[in-house]
């Protein structure tokens, strides 16, 4: 069984991301991660019933060591001499929902706190899934000179990315959250050159019908009128960069499963970003 651990999974995109891996590919296991364990039992109760012995629930809150610490023990207990075969970074919080600190504490701090507890139990040739934002790119677009060297710079260590979140706090929550997706975007190209045997990538969901990003004064109106995508449409790049054959590494990719780049947006269904 290839072993899968989702953070964030109780709903929304992490939600479809796992009843799309259990019911696509049968030689899966996943760890439903969710920052509440009761919450996560009742969303996968049917998916226990569709898939039996196939999921186990796991409190994990990206934003608490603590958490993180003990569910590493929980997975890694289950696993015993196995390891993982997939980690989707795919827990995070809107600008509607937290403030400033804590979006980025979330968005950025929680991807790193939970990849570098869980590095040590995926296996040699795995895959780790980052899911930002196309936010990320947008923030990027619209920074000054020295935000561009330092989230585009395919060398940044983590040391330097920290100092400047550290030095560059963002003044609003909405400010926040792009600039934390771009900070998880670079901090994915840091673990990409320090892994070079795992396929480390990024992705955009793209704008999907869930309670963080539906815009307020919208009741009555379908996802469709607002031009939004389901949690299921959301899941699709996120399968891809779990199962397909990738060529490269460090790359963000589209909602479409197409690369894009760092710097800009690049819409669904126009032609793949070719650079580095």
């Amino acid at each position: 069984m290839r072993h899968i651990l989702v953070t964030g999974a109780n709903k929304g995109i992490g939600l479809a991301l796992v009843e799309a891996i259990l019911s696509t590919h049968t030689d899966t296991f996943v760890f439903l991660g969710s920052r509440e364990l009761e919450r996560g039992r009742l969303a996968a109760e049917p998916l226990a019933d569709a898939f039996p012995g196939r999921v186990e629930v796991v409190r994990l809150d990206v934003a608490d060591d603590a958490s993180v610490a003990a569910a590493k023990e929980q997975v890694a207990a289950r696993l015993g001499d196995g390891r993982l075969y997939g980690l989707v970074n795919n827990a995070g919080v809107g600008y509607k929902a937290a403030d400033a600190a804590q979006i980025v504490d979330t968005n950025t701090f929680g991807v790193r706190r939970v990849t570098e507890a869980f590095l040590p139990l995926v296996e040699r040739h795995g895959r780790i899934v980052n899911v930002t934002s196309a936010a990320g790119p947008i923030f990027v677009a619209g920074a000054n000179a020295e935000a561009k060297r330092v989230l585009l710079d395919p060398n940044v260590t983590w040391p330097r990315l920290r100092d400047f979140i550290s030095a560059h706090p963002p003044t609003g929550a909405q400010e926040a959250y792009g600039f934390s997706k771009a900070c998880a975007n670079s901090y994915t190209l840091i673990v990409a050159r320090e892994n070079p045997t795992l396929k480390v990538n990024a992705c955009t969901p793209g704008f999907i019908d869930t309670d963080l990003t539906r815009p307020a004064g919208t009741d009555g109106k379908s996802a469709a009128d607002l031009g939004m995508k389901t949690p299921r449409e959301g899941a699709h790049a996120p399968m891809y960069l779990l199962f397909d054959e990738l060529e490269g590494n460090g790359r963000y990719y589209g909602s479409d499963a197409k690369q894009s780049p760092l710097d800009r947006y690049r819409a669904p269904g126009s032609p793949a970003y070719t650079g580095d």
